[in-house]
C-alpha cells in the first residue's frame, strides 16, 4: 500500500508540473537564447543561439521564463564623430536589451586608434572585444594567446556559419581564425564611364581591352562634349596607385602573388602578364589618354577631372559611380544619370577582376576578460546577434520612426535630423559585420542598381591572392623599400622614363634588398599551408 501510495503522489506531482508549463507557455515557445532579448521575443528573428549553457532557470512556474543576468561586455571601437552617444541612448538601450547585456563601448578616434590599441595590447589589459587589424603587433599578440581561437566554434552559431571561407582566410593568422570579421563587398570594382560622352559618340561600355582602348580614345580625340575644343582625355589617374593594380589583373597579371610552372609562388611584376600590362599604360600615356600629371595628383582630387567634364573614365570601386553622378547632378541636375558603371573588360587570359580583401578590421575576443569557454559562448552569441537583420537595422540606422522609416521595404532616413537625435545613433555601425541575411537598404536607383549587378557578377570573376594569410617577418622589416623599389619603377615605366631593360634592373635591385629572402619565406609558408 505505502508503494502504491508514493506512486500516485508522484504521478499527481508529474501531472500538476505539466499543467503548469502548458498554462505558462501561452501558445507561445519559450525562448532558450543564453543571451537572449528582455520583452517581445516576436522580435527576436534569426537570433537563437545553439548553446543553451547560461539558462539554468528550466524548472517549473515563472522559473521557465528567467535568464541569465545581462552579461558584462566591453567594446573597443574606432569613432569618426565628435559627438558620440552614452547610455541615455536608446539605440544602445535597445542594443542591450536585444543582446542580454551591460555595454561598455570604447569609442576611440580613429585618427589614434592604432596608438591606443597597441598601448592597450602592451597593457595586458585588454577589453572584451576589440576591432584590429592583422599588424604585426596583433599577430603576435594572438600567437602569444591574448585571443580566443574561434575556428572550431563559428559552425554553432546562425550567422557566424555563413562567414565568406575566402575572407576568413584572408584574416587567418597561421591558418586559424581569432576574430569576426567586418565584411566589405569582395567583388567591388567596376570601370564607370561618362554616359554622355558614350551616348554623343554612339558607344557602348566596354567588353573587351580592345574596345577600352578604343573609348579612351575616342574621348580623347574624338570631341565627347561637342564643344569643338581639344580639351578631354580618356581616363583619370591619381597618384594613388588603385587603377593600375586593377587593370594589370585584366591581362592576367595575379593578384600579387601567382604559382609559376614548378609551383612555386612569385610576385605579380616578375609575371609577363604584368610586363604585358606596363606596356599597355605606357602607350596610354604616350597617345595622352590618361592625365600627364597622374604620379603628382593627389587622390582627394581624383574626381574632379571626370566631375568637370575632362576625363570621361574612371576605374575604381563600382560605388564610386554614385559619388560621380551625385557630384554631377549638383552642378547640372537632369532626369538620367550621367555615369554608367560595368565589370571590366575581357582580357587575353579571360575575364578576371581584383578583389578587395573582403574585410576592414575583425573583432577579437580577449582572454584576460573571457576566461572561460561558456563565457567564450556567450560572447560568440552576442557577436551573432548583431548580425541579426533587427540589429543590422539599429546598428545602421537607428530606430524606425526616429532616425528612420520604411517605405516599400527601404530605408528612408529622416529629413533634416535633429543633431541629438543624430548622436544618439553616431557610430555604431563601426559594430556592424554584415554576415548572414542582408537588410534593407536604400531605395534602388538605376545606377545603384547597376553597382549591386555589378558588384554580384564579379564574385565569380575575383582573383585571389594566395599568399594572403602568410605573415612575412622579410616584409615587415624592409617592405616599404620593397614596395617603393617596383612602384617607382613602375611610374618610369609608363611615362618612359625607363625601358624593359630598365625595369628588369629595378627587380634585380628588389632581389637584392631583401625581396629574394622575401620569395623563399613566402614559399616556406606557403608549402606548409599546403601540407607539404
Amino acid at each position: 500500500m505505502k508503494g502504491k501510495r508514493s506512486f500516485k503522489i508522484v504521478a499527481l506531482l508529474i501531472i500538476a508540473v505539466m499543467l503548469t508549463l502548458a498554462a505558462c507557455s501561452g501558445g507561445g515557445s519559450n525562448n532558450n537564447n543564453s543571451g537572449g532579448s528582455t520583452g517581445n521575443n516576436s522580435s527576436n528573428t534569426g537570433g537563437q543561439s545553439t548553446n543553451n549553457s547560461g539558462n539554468s532557470g528550466s524548472g517549473s512556474g515563472n522559473k521557465a521564463e528567467e535568464k541569465p543576468a545581462p552579461m558584462k561586455i566591453s567594446i573597443m571601437i574606432p569613432s569618426f564623430s565628435t559627438e558620440l552617444p552614452d547610455k541615455s541612448s536608446p539605440v544602445w538601450q535597445r542594443l542591450e536589451e536585444y543582446t542580454n547585456t551591460d555595454l561598455e563601448i570604447l569609442f576611440t578616434p580613429n585618427s589614434s586608434y592604432e596608438d591606443k590599441l597597441n598601448i592597450t595590447l602592451a597593457s595586458g589589459d585588454l577589453p572584451t572585444i576589440m576591432n584590429v587589424a592583422k599588424t604585426p603587433s596583433v599577430i603576435s599578440a594572438a600567437r602569444n594567446g591574448a585571443f580566443w581561437d574561434i575556428t572550431d566554434y563559428l559552425k554553432d552559431y546562425p550567422n557566424l556559419s555563413q562567414a565568406h571561407p575566402v575572407v576568413l582566410n584572408n584574416t587567418s593568422i597561421d591558418g586559424r581564425i581569432y576574430g569576426v570579421y567586418r565584411a566589405r563587398t569582395l567583388g567591388r570594382m567596376g570601370v564607370t564611364y561618362n554616359k554622355v560622352w558614350l551616348d554623343n559618340l554612339g558607344l557602348q561600355p566596354a567588353k573587351t581591352i580592345d574596345e577600352f582602348y578604343n573609348i579612351l580614345r575616342a574621348f580623347t580625340y574624338d570631341d565627347p562634349d561637342g564643344n569643338g575644343k581639344n580639351d578631354t582625355y580618356g581616363i583619370v589617374v591619381s597618384k594613388y596607385t588603385g587603377p593600375w593594380d586593377i587593370m594589370q589583373i585584366w591581362f592576367g597579371a595575379p593578384n600579387k602573388w601567382g604559382e609559376n610552372e614548378n609551383g612555386e609562388l612569385i610576385p605579380d611584376f616578375m609575371t609577363p602578364e604584368y610586363r604585358e600590362a606596363l606596356k599597355f599604360f605606357r602607350k596610354i600615356y604616350s597617345e595622352g589618354l590618361v592625365n600627364e600629371d597622374f604620379p603628382v595628383m593627389d587622390s582627394a582630387a581624383w574626381n574632379t577631372p571626370f566631375v568637370n567634364g575632362q576625363a570621361g573614365v574612371f576605374v575604381d570601386v563600382a560605388d564610386n559611380a554614385r559619388r560621380l553622378n551625385n557630384s554631377m547632378q549638383e552642378a547640372a541636375p537632369r532626369d538620367e544619370s550621367y555615369t554608367i558603371v560595368t565589370q571590366a573588360p575581357v582580357g587575353p587570359k579571360g575575364h578576371r577582376d581584383m578583389p578587395t580583401s573582403g574585410w576592414s578590421g575583425m573583432l577579437v575576443i580577449s582572454k584576460t576578460k573571457v576566461k572561460t569557454e561558456e563565457e567564450l559562448r556567450r560572447v560568440l552569441d552576442f557577436l551573432d546577434k548583431l548580425n541579426d537583420v533587427e540589429m543590422k537595422l539599429l546598428l545602421g540606422y537607428g530606430i524606425e520612426g526616429r532616425h528612420y522609416d520604411m517605405v516599400d521595404g527601404y530605408v528612408v532616413p529622416k529629413e533634416d535630423l535633429d543633431p541629438a537625435l543624430g548622436k544618439e545613433r553616431n557610430d555604431f555601425n563601426q559594430l556592424l559585420m554584415f554576415i548572414g541575411e542582408q537588410e534593407p537598404g536604400y531605395a534602388p536607383t538605376p545606377i545603384n542598381a547597376q553597382i549591386a549587378e555589378v558588384q554580384k557578377a564579379n564574385e565569380a570573376i575575383v582573383v585571389g591572392n594566395p599568399a594572403e594569410p602568410f605573415v612575412s617577418e622579410v616584409y615587415a622589416q624592409v617592405g616599404q623599400q620593397l614596395d617603393n623599389i617596383i612602384g617607382d619603377a613602375r611610374i618610369q615605366y609608363i611615362v618612359g622614363q625607363i625601358d624593359d631593360a630598365g625595369f628588369d634592373a629595378a627587380i634585380e635591385l628588389w632581389k637584392k634588398t631583401g625581396g629574394d629572402d622575401y620569395i623563399r619565406e613566402i614559399n616556406e609558408l606557403y608549402k606548409a599551408a599546403k601540407g607539404k
